[in-house]
């Protein structure tokens, strides 16, 4: 079987999980890779065989989404060329991680595909909302990677056709200990708003992952280190906890290993506000957005007793591949 596999490459999330499916992936045929998107900081080890600027997210320094950056980085008519040319029609099974140039070229060609990964779950009705419901928000997770059919991935199994987070092997099989120091990774939030906080919190050392250096910087309590998978695995298993954006991955690995866990929506992002109104059920702790109040925040979670999370759904990643190649084969494929 010649299967196409189309990665969304904004951020780290869709990459490292791709990472980890791609040797599973590869026991069902033959995988060529479109890495689409330009906004990733973290070096993908992947086989690439097309790869595409794509439509890429930039933030501002207070972690919202950078609108203005983002249409300047537009270009719809090379997005329709790009879909065009891509050549899917050529392969068996298309699988695409939240891509759209993937899933246009699949309505082009009148192509049957699938939409696997977390914001395929979102086109359930039973996967968690904010309060407030965003209509443009709804409307994108549900049609920026539409395809024939959706694999969803989650915390939780919402619905039938939701899968568990892919955990990386490194994390599956770490020991994990509660060392004196908080692991940092806010990505959305630049530097120096970090520091700015963390600072004021004195005796509590925090290691910080930025994208901004190329080599590891000390600044008074914090350690700031250059994004990196090995390095990052490592300071998630052995921290006493972790903040960091309201992703899928990184706070699906936390609770994995049952690591305290403070998760802060980026602004702007509503698949992250959806995120975060499903683990306000789970046990992390979720703080809207950093402010003046953010030092208060911090200490009062790190006096909270370790939690213990109900990890009865994870699987590893070569189950969950298996998994979702029954449905594609039970509902693409017959």
């Amino acid at each position: 079987m010649k299967i196409f596999y189309a990665v969304q490459a904004t951020g780290n999330g869709h990459i490292s999980r791709a990472m980890e499916l791609l040797p599973h992936l590869s026991n069902y045929g033959e995988v060529a890779v479109f890495l689409s998107g330009s906004n990733s900081s973290l070096d993908s080890a992947l086989p690439v065989l097309l790869r595409s600027k794509g439509l890429s997210l930039f933030y501002n320094q207070s972690g919202a989404l950078d609108l203005k950056q983002i249409a300047k980085n537009l270009s719809p008519v090379a997005i329709y060329k790009t879909a065009k040319n891509l050549p899917v029609e050529k392969y068996d099974l298309v699988i695409n991680d939240f891509e759209a140039i993937c899933a246009l070229s699949c309505r082009i060609k009148n192509k049957a595909s699938v939409h696997f990964g977390h914001q395929a779950s979102f086109t359930s009705g039973q996967v968690p909302r904010p309060e407030n419901k965003n209509k443009v928000g709804e409307f994108i997770l549900k049609n920026f990677a539409r395809s024939s059919l959706n694999i969803g991935l989650h915390f939780q199994a919402y619905d039938d056709f939701i899968l568990p987070p892919v955990i990386k092997s490194e994390i599956w099989t770490a020991v994990p200990e509660a060392g004196d120091y908080i692991c940092v990774y806010l990505p959305s939030y630049s530097d120096q708003e970090t520091y700015k906080y963390l600072q004021q919190i004195a005796g509590q050392k925090f290691e910080v992952f930025s994208k901004e250096i190329k080599v590891v910087e000390q600044r008074g309590n914090c350690t700031f280190i250059p994004v990196h998978k090995e390095r990052f695995n490592q300071s998630l298993i052995h921290c006493a906890g972790i903040i960091t954006n309201a992703g899928f991955e990184t706070p699906a690995e936390a609770m994995y290993l049952n690591k305290k866990l403070l998760v802060i929506p980026i602004g702007g992002q509503y698949e992250q506000k959806c995120n975060a109104a499903a683990m306000q059920h789970l046990g992390p702790t979720v703080v809207d957005k950093i402010s003046p109040g953010f030092c208060k925040q911090i200490i009062n979670w790190l006096q909270q007793p370790a939690p213990r999370y109900n990890k009865s759904f994870y699987l590893p990643a070569a189950a969950i591949v298996d998994q979702m190649m029954q449905q594609v084969t039970a509902k693409l494929l017959h």
